[in-house]
């Protein structure tokens, strides 16, 4: 997804174009199949990409943009609220033109990922390998 508000067909375009190259750039780091979400568009609380393991702990919210340098207040609103509905942890994924993606994922990941309560405040900024990072390593910890 691309916008707050109504989205032209380009801008549905370049978001379509930035959730498949997440996807990739995901499988190649975790050998799991993420899918674009189209229900996306007709209900609120989805996720940007589907993952072909029930396993994965993220909701994750792909955002791409021409301008700018920090992440907005309301994307990670809109992935909190939504993770919450599902227990998942929320992820954004973000870029803007000219700069690589970065991803905002909840400090409590980490802190399951190490051992620790999931429900630590806050946030980090990674790149996409330290989500999948994150990620894998919080699977191995419930699949013990």
């Amino acid at each position: 997804a691309t916008g707050d508000g109504p989205m032209s067909a380009n801008s549905r375009q370049k978001g379509a174009a930035f959730e498949r190259a997440i996807a990739r750039q995901l499988h190649d780091e975790t050998g799991i199949t993420f899918k674009r979400d189209l229900r996306q568009y007709q209900e609120q609380d989805h996720g940007d990409l589907v993952p072909s393991d029930d396993a994965w702990p993220f909701l994750i919210e792909c955002k791409a943009y021409a301008t700018g340098a920090d992440m907005r207040p309301a994307w990670w609103e809109q992935a909190a609220t939504a993770a919450a509905k599902t227990g998942a942890h929320p992820a954004v994924i973000y870029k803007f033109n000219n700069r690589p993606p970065r991803a905002r994922i909840a400090m409590g990941a980490i802190a399951e990922a190490h051992g620790g309560t999931p429900d630590a405040p806050g946030w980090v900024e990674t790149d996409i390998a330290g989500l999948a990072y994150v990620a894998l390593e919080i699977m191995a910890r419930r699949a013990e």
